[in-house]
């Protein structure tokens, strides 16, 4: 029995033994496997791998590109959702519309104090504040004549006032939509028109720069009323003409039409880039994406009627009875140049004109004068400008005085080349008026004969620079039409005949 026991043991030992050993062989073929993993993965991909990798590669890429489209498409339709959204937005709130076309909110220049116009080059300046109406005040700049400037050094508001009195004349600037009475070019006409021995009073309607009020179309037109009586009051006889630009040639064209109805007219009234109303105006504006949109009369001309916003200019022209000037460049890219053609041509044929000149005045495009830089033409102080021996000369539109003068002045210098530029007779179409300061000898005879032919009939009127129409210019503005009166008194001598 023993002996059979004893194999049996050593059998179980000999097991025991040899699973130990099988235990530990796997194990250690476990860690050779696992280094053998990690040095793989340290050593990248093996031959076999590359195709795994460029495959997921190109997976992320498509994936990214499908996230970018979403995104671009989730823009798009946001885009469209919003321009279809705000005409319903504009139709609902008209008063958007009318924020959109006063655009006193923006404020350019940024930073200036419109208290001290010094700060902007005008040394010859004052600020005043006037107040039309209760809870309303105006902020007004007063320029005083360029010849001028050392007087008014130090000088208070009182000096301004009395200055007003003086014998030169006052222009009464009316400024167009967004900015302040000291934007950048504003300021630079002031300057021009001052250096032409002018008088210049600018203000800011109601909500726009430090003035205080609400602005709408009545409003801006009682603020221009109120300046105007105000500077016939300290004025005296003195000349006073308005000049408006952009939106403010509709308020300008209020403020005439409402003097007139009351017998109180300016002498003359300047139109620089004008429209002929504010529906033609808002779709014909370059910037007017929606021209197209179906319903756009609906959905944006007629909340701007609905908010009291009409600036007609092409029904006030028609009850105006002063002398008017249009000037427009070709290239204006905010108010187009054939609603300023189209607004001359309503107003040519008016009989509310038939006792005035109505001149329309074209810069070509190549000038470069786009909207609002027509100030910077070196004919703008020859249309503007008063002959030396007219210039101080007291008197309204249609009286006689400057007419007399002006034939004085022909017959002491009967050289064309000393001719005012507004007497000579345009040659071609187009030709900006007094052009040639200085005619070529050859045509110095023939400009003097067509100089001595008796002047146009009254109550004409014509495109400045049209062939055989007279140039104009700024005298041409304070001569009546009807010349031929002061032909026949002045010296007959002085007119030989054409023969």
């Amino acid at each position: 029995m023993r002996k059979r026991t004893e194999p049996v043991a050593l059998e179980h030992e000999r097991h025991a033994a040899s699973g130990s050993s099988s235990a530990g062989s796997a194990a250690a073929a476990l860690d050779a496997d696992c280094r053998l993993k990690q040095n793989l993965y340290l050593a990248g991909p093996g031959p076999a791998e590359p195709r795994c990798a460029a495959d997921a590669g190109m997976k992320r890429a498509l994936g990214r590109r499908k996230g970018l489209c979403f995104r671009l498409r989730k823009i798009l339709l946001c885009v469209v959702g919003l321009y279809v959204a705000i005409p319903f937005l504009i139709k609902l709130c008209p008063g958007i519309q009318a924020k959109l076309i006063f655009l006193n909110f923006v404020r350019v220049p940024y930073f200036i104090d419109l208290k001290k116009p010094q700060d902007q080059g005008l040394n010859h300046t004052c600020n005043y504040y006037l107040q039309p109406e209760e809870d309303v005040t105006l902020g007004v700049w007063h320029t005083v004549p360029a010849v001028w400037w050392k007087n008014a050094q130090g000088k208070d508001q009182m000096w301004y006032e009395d200055a007003l009195a003086s014998s030169h004349p006052i222009i009464l600037y009316l400024h167009g939509n967004a900015g302040t009475r000291g934007g950048d070019h504003r300021v630079e006409l002031y300057k021009v028109l001052s250096s032409l021995g002018y008088h210049v009073v600018t203000f800011d309607y109601r909500g726009w720069g430090d003035s205080v009020g609400t602005p709408s179309e009545r409003g801006m037109t009682y603020d221009a009323l109120h300046v105007f009586d105000w500077i016939k009051a300290r004025s005296g006889d003195n000349p006073v003409y308005i000049w408006g630009h952009s939106l403010g040639t509709g308020v300008a064209t209020n403020l005439v039409r409402r003097l007139c109805e009351r017998e109180t007219p300016p002498d003359a009234l300047i139109l620089e880039s004008p429209f002929t109303n504010i529906r033609e105006e808002a779709k014909s504006h370059p910037f007017s994406i929606y021209r197209y949109f179906p319903g756009f009369d609906w959905f944006f001309l007629d909340p701007i009627t609905s908010s009291g916003i009409q600036f007609a200019n092409d029904e006030n022209v028609k009850h105006i009875s002063c002398s008017l000037l249009i000037l427009h460049a070709e290239d204006d890219p905010v108010v187009p140049f054939q609603l300023g053609r189209k607004l001359y041509n309503i107003a040519a044929p008016s009989r509310s004109f038939r006792d005035f000149k109505v001149q329309f005045i074209p810069f070509h495009s190549d000038l470069g004068y786009r909207h609002k830089y027509i100030y910077k033409s070196p004919e703008l102080p020859r249309i503007l400008r008063f002959p030396p021996l007219v210039q101080g000369i007291p008197g309204e539109v249609g009286t006689r005085a400057p007419a007399l003068s002006v034939i004085r002045h022909l017959k002491e210098h009967e050289d064309v080349s000393l001719v005012p530029p507004f007497l000579r007779p345009a040659r071609h179409p187009g030709d900006v008026p007094g052009e040639r300061t200085r005619m070529p000898a050859g045509q110095a005879e023939e400009a003097l004969a067509d100089l001595r032919r008796p002047p146009p009939v009254a109550g004409s009127t014509g495109f400045c620079g049209q062939r055989g129409g007279w140039a104009c210019g700024p005298l041409s503005l304070l001569l009546p039409l009807n010349l031929r009166s002061c032909w026949e008194d002045s010296d007959r001598a002085f007119w030989p005949s054409a023969s």
